[in-house]
């Protein structure tokens, strides 16, 4: 392998969106490479011919819908001066994204990150589908990248990741934006979803949070995964006679309507999924459940622990193991910073001034810093 394929420049085409900046800090910090960025509408980003002149890996991080046009735009300006490149996209959907990069001279292989931009610095724990469609010479570099990015990745052609996504994706949206549209219009008679979540089920928070998670992100993501993906449209279709069956059986309202309910949304779902996958899927709500349920808990505390080492976290739960205080929940995540948070959470019966001696435990040993206090 040449000098140039182990630490290549890095041309991110679409470097101001979320995930372009989310790969810079990936490339620069997580692999030491230098990343060159270019974004129409940023001012002091490189030019195209830059990226192409100077980088040895292009990266098309851009809006779905205008992918295959910018990358047909940077083959004729590259002019073959790609054959020694390896080309890749994060679009959500890969047949025309893929299709138009093997009409370079470069290597080519389609990704798509199964998770918006992450907070966490790797992929750790998230999905990656990978669509190799030409890799030779950059296999041993690519593959050292996919390792680097900690991601559990699944292999797969352009023409099945694009069925599939119509429904991981397509229809996981449309049916939460269709319930949307419902809440909306049933507002105005039992209010908004501030006044419906008092009364939330499991099922419902999760359904709200995924649908409040889906409004606040970038809305040209989830239009162009619904306008852009030809297989969404018979994936509509599919699922428009689902309801239509639901709401014919309902309308019955009898034994007849009921019995076709049963066998048809019931039954015949539980047969195709298989024991073992309802019972994993079952489980895995359970879990979550217990996680809503210990996150609505009224008496918690947040620590950052500046340490982020062995024995750190060990040294948090000593310290209110010495004020005889047992935790009731613990949870962590990350900051888009890489700092390490954990909410513990306490029952009602252990009194407030025994949390307030831990946490000053906490401080003077410099342990960790207490972020907040709700106790």
């Amino acid at each position: 392998m040449s000098s140039g394929r182990e630490r290549p420049r890095i041309g991110l085409v679409g470097s101001e969106g979320a995930y372009g900046r989310w790969l810079r800090r990936f490339f620069e910090q997580r692999m030491g490479l230098e990343v060159f960025g270019t974004d129409p509408g940023h001012a002091g980003t490189q030019t195209p011919e830059a990226l192409i002149e100077h980088c040895q890996v292009l990266l098309f991080c851009t809006p779905i819908r205008h992918t295959p046009a910018i990358i047909s735009d940077y083959i004729e300006r590259a002019a073959g001066r790609e054959k020694h490149q390896l080309w890749l996209d994060i679009t959500s959907v890969k047949n025309g994204p893929v299709a138009a990069m093997l009409q370079s001279q470069a290597e080519v292989v389609g990704l798509h990150p199964m998770t918006a931009a992450p907070k966490a610095p790797t992929l750790k724990g998230r999905v990656l589908v990978v669509c190799e469609a030409r890799l030779q010479h950059w296999r041993a570099w690519f593959e050292a990248f996919l390792a680097a990015l900690q991601a559990q990745c699944v292999a797969s052609t352009p023409e099945r990741h694009d069925r599939i996504m119509a429904l991981v994706q397509a229809m996981v949206h449309a049916t939460h934006l269709a319930q949307g549209g419902v809440l909306r219009e049933y507002a105005e008679e039992l209010g908004g979803l501030d006044a419906l979540l008092p009364f939330r089920s499991a099922s419902f928070e999760l359904d709200s949070a995924i649908l409040s998670r889906i409004l606040a992100m970038n809305p040209a993501i989830y239009e162009d995964i619904q306008f852009g993906n030809p297989h969404v449209i018979p994936m509509l279709e599919r699922l428009q006679t689902q309801l239509a069956k639901l709401k014919s059986s309902v309308e019955r309202n009898d034994d007849t309507g009921r019995a076709a309910f049963r066998r048809q949304f019931l039954d015949a779902a539980r047969e195709t999924l298989g024991e073992t996958s309802v019972a994993a899927g079952n489980y895995s709500f359970e879990r979550v459940g217990y996680l809503l349920a210990d996150l609505a808990g009224e008496r918690s505390i947040s620590i950052h622990l500046p340490q982020d080492q062995p024995g750190s976290l060990r040294r948090l739960l000593h310290a209110f193991e010495r004020h005889g205080i047992s935790i009731d929940s613990i949870h962590s995540s990350r900051t888009p910073a890489g700092e390490v948070h954990f909410r513990l959470g306490f029952s009602a019966d252990i009194p407030t001034p025994a949390i307030t001696r831990a946490i000053t435990t906490i401080h003077d040993e410099a342990i960790g810093v207490v972020l907040e206090n709700v106790c």
